[in-house]
């Protein structure tokens, strides 16, 4: 049986590979597994059918016979450990690539997401713009740091694996923003990232969606 991911059918990205769901379709590509995709509306993300496989009716979700996961990360670390390509053979560094993956998206994802929601919820509102200060300096704060982990290696810990998609997916975030080119660092290791044959795919994959509407 092929897999099934769930993915907006119309992402408030209009394609620029955002969504959560160009996580798992980037690990996909990368461990060369075929999988179908299953587009839901808004509307049918909040249907008993979606939430049984979300409890909080969001994308991604991944079915593979009887087993049915949500949460992006859990899925690409679900991925990681079943096929060879995305996790070190070696115990020590399986667990700190796995500890990357955690990095990404509990210490920076979340500053970076909360300053998009607050340009999407309060940019109208008197305090924007000294609240925006407070939310780039603790970006930036993450970045250098970050930037400085990285250093001169390609990869966060050896080779590419499931730490540094999830990062680099993070760190796209950010680009309409300018911020991550004030890190040379961090910009030439997300061009790296990207011009990997499987984002490239998995790009191509969940624009098309956008360009056939």
């Amino acid at each position: 049986m092929t897999p099934i991911l769930t993915a907006f059918k119309h992402s408030p990205d209009r394609g620029q590979g955002l969504a959560r769901d160009m996580r798992v379709r980037w690990a996909l590509e990368e461990l060369g597994v075929a999988y179908d995709v299953h587009l839901l509306s808004f509307e049918e993300m909040k249907q008993p059918a979606h939430l049984a496989r979300h409890p909080f009716g969001q994308i991604p979700t991944y079915e593979d016979g009887e087993i049915v996961l949500f949460e992006s990360g859990a899925i690409v670390l679900h991925l990681a450990e079943q096929h060879l390509g995305l996790l070190p053979d070696d115990a020590s560094a399986r667990m700190r690539a796995i500890t990357w993956m955690f990095a990404a998206l509990n210490t920076v994802e979340p500053p970076i997401v909360e300053r998009s929601m607050a340009w999407v919820l309060e940019r109208e509102q008197p305090w924007y713009a000294q609240r925006l200060v407070m939310l780039d300096e603790r970006v930036r704060r993450l970045l250098g740091e970050l930037s400085a982990r990285l250093g001169d290696a390609p990869w966060l810990d050896g080779d590419f694996s499931a730490g540094d998609l999830l990062m680099v997916s993070v760190l796209l975030r950010l680009q309409s923003s300018g911020i991550v080119d004030e890190y040379p660092v961090l910009a030439a290791y997300i061009a790296r990232a990207t011009e990997r044959p499987a984002y490239q795919r998995a790009f191509a994959a969940q624009l098309a969606v956008f360009q056939n509407q």
